[in-house]
């Protein structure tokens, strides 16, 4: 969900390792530069926020054409309108050659757009980084391997989501075609935004949970008294304290209260809430709301089977409840994921740019790859990146960068799909 900064030091291409097409892929792809970066001008250009069907559609019939135009089948998949999303995007290739894969990218953005503009070689604009660089990159690989008469052959899925930045619910509805789509593959690429020298095989998912604390009330002179109790605030300051000690120092696992009301009366909804409650009465009620991050469905269990247990530990006169719901799975590094890291870190390294490395999954946030990498090997990052987070103003993209990632795409699905 984020695009990262990126900052490469790229070696000259020596082309030696190489293959007649490969070199032919390569050289498509300088030719064509500035016809991509004007495909990229078009596509910031229009405003996409999740929220914005209109305006998700739109985009999306942009790519389309471009899809339509290298001779893949397009399906344009609309939710229902309960769901208030616009819906998804599917391009496919129906050979018989090599790897089946699912490239992943998405149409929405977080914010509403500020227009493209270039700086140098940086541009900036709402969703160049995150993620219609991305997607970008995918077009322009296929459109490489189109060039050399090496698309025609392959097995290809493309999936643009609508609602990536603000998955709808119930998920199993508004990602089933993505799963359909990766059981009939055998990896997944994603092209969020690239970091520095590496690839991404592990991303941490989210769930969110809800505390809520009741406890006996009255003067606040009897508090700690047998027969008063210890109240509802000090009962979600105990249980959030022991949260702290017993979760904090596990390696990718993560826990934040965002959200805390307490007093005599108490009201919540969704992101909001108000409280009630004078300086000598005790606090009848208190709710916390926060997330948790994981690596692993082991890792979010464990944890949550942990807060279960301090929870039940009720302070005198309180008792307490946590109620847990689902967000994002996690991308779990596997052997799969390492597989295909090797194989980008291969082409990197024939094309003269370098080594690919893993990024640590605790740098990256919640993706929509993390939906299938339970069902094939996955690789993620492998977009354009940005100098600084995508959700906030002043998003940007180097475009030096973009040959480059884009020869990594395109040789990696290449080789994938012989």
């Amino acid at each position: 969900m984020i695009a990262v900064g990126i900052a490469m030091f790229v070696v000259a291409n020596s082309g030696q390792t190489l293959s007649p097409d490969e070199k032919k892929i390569v050289d498509f792809i300088d030719r064509n530069n500035a016809s991509a970066i004007a495909l990229l001008e078009t596509t910031v250009n229009i405003e996409s926020p999740t929220e914005d069907i209109a305006g998700v559609k739109k985009v999306g019939s942009v790519y389309q054409k471009e899809f339509e135009s290298l001779g893949m089948k397009t399906t344009w998949i609309d939710l229902p309108p309960e769901f208030k999303r616009a819906g998804h995007l599917m391009a496919e290739s129906t050979g018989n050659c090599g790897k089946r894969l699912l490239l992943l990218g998405h149409l929405d953005t977080v914010l509403r757009g500020e227009p493209y503009r270039l700086d140098g070689t940086r541009a900036f604009g709402t969703g160049i980084g995150d993620m219609k660089g991305g997607n970008l990159i995918i077009i322009q690989a296929l459109k490489a391997l189109q060039a050399v008469g090496a698309l025609k052959d392959t097995r290809i899925i493309v999936m643009f989501t609508g609602d990536e930045e603000d998955t709808a619910d119930p998920i199993e509805a508004s990602r089933r075609d993505m799963v359909a789509a990766a059981k009939r593959s055998d990896a997944a690429l994603s092209f969020e935004g690239t970091v520095l020298n590496t690839a991404t095989v592990g991303r941490r998912g989210f769930s969110s949970w809800r505390l809520e604390v009741t406890a006996k009330t009255g003067h606040s002179g009897q508090i700690f008294r047998d027969g008063m109790g210890h109240g509802a605030v000090f009962e979600a300051a105990r249980i959030l304290n022991e949260f702290r000690i017993a979760l904090s120092k596990e390696k990718y696992l993560t826990f934040n209260p965002s959200l805390i009301v307490g007093g005599t009366t108490v009201e919540t909804k969704d992101a909001d809430g108000r409280a009630f409650g004078k300086t000598n009465v005790v606090a009848a009620k208190a709710v916390v709301n926060g997330d948790l991050r994981f690596i692993s469905e082991a890792q979010k269990l464990s944890a949550r089977t942990r807060m279960m247990e301090i929870v039940a530990k009720s302070l005198p006169g309180t008792t307490a409840t946590i109620t847990f719901e689902d967000g994002l799975p996690a991308m779990s590094p596997n052997d799969g994921n390492y597989g295909l890291l090797a194989d980008l870190d291969k082409v990197s390294k024939d094309l003269g740019f370098g080594a690919i490395e893993a990024l640590d999954p605790g740098e990256r946030g919640a993706g929509d790859i993390a939906f299938v990498a339970d069902l094939v090997p996955s690789l993620d990052g492998i977009g354009i990146g940005g100098s600084r987070a995508s959700h906030a103003k002043g998003e940007s993209a180097e475009l030096s960068s973009l040959p480059m990632l884009t020869k990594r795409a395109a040789l990696l699905i290449y080789r994938l799909t012989r």
